[in-house]
């Protein structure tokens, strides 16, 4: 397993080993003992969410700000630009985020602690992706930050309008957004 910083430090970038022959691949998605000892994470996943979504499918900014979730984010099938911003007010990337294309040929994960808002683009013309939490979903303290929060600036890879729900259309800009002390 290869561990990559991205630029805010406890946002990674995770690459498996990958076996592969005639028949297929192989490769270890999770295991707790390595995550604790190279990752230094001691955290307990309890919950596992899948999604499925067409291409232009905007999913975020989420976060929940009671109970709130780290996330390891992997795509099974596809490609998507998933994004973490950094919504603890005491750090030193407060309003900053990271993105990266997760795609299901490469396999990396994103970890992204608790304390971040958390969203991503289809670019492929579906994706299906898999993601552990360390807390239970607890939608009266799930929040949504808008995805184009003129302050944040993402650089979502666009070609056109993405494809959103109401509460991600209903989103908060960070200023005016509860965020992590």
């Amino acid at each position: 397993m290869k561990i990559i910083q991205t630029e805010i430090p406890d946002v990674l970038l995770i690459s498996p080993r990958v076996f592969e022959d005639e028949r297929g691949f192989f490769y270890e998605s999770y295991n707790e003992r390595v995550w604790r000892e190279k990752i230094n994470v001691v955290e307990h996943f309890v919950q596992d969410n899948s999604s499925y979504s067409a291409k232009n499918v905007l999913r975020g900014l989420h976060y929940q700000i009671k109970q709130p979730q780290g996330k390891l984010v992997r795509v099974l099938v596809g490609e998507v630009f998933d994004v973490a911003v950094d919504l603890r007010s005491s750090s030193k990337y407060f309003g900053r985020w990271v993105g990266v294309h997760l795609k299901a040929k490469n396999k990396q994960q994103l970890w992204i602690p608790a304390g971040f808002a958390h969203g991503f683009l289809v670019v492929s013309e579906y994706a299906e992706t898999l993601y552990k939490t360390t807390d239970y979903y607890a939608p009266e303290y799930e929040r949504s930050i808008l995805w184009n929060d003129p302050d944040l600036a993402i650089a979502w890879p666009l070609k056109q309008e993405p494809i959103l729900c109401a509460k991600d259309r209903a989103g908060k800009r960070l200023k005016e957004a509860e965020v992590f002390a």
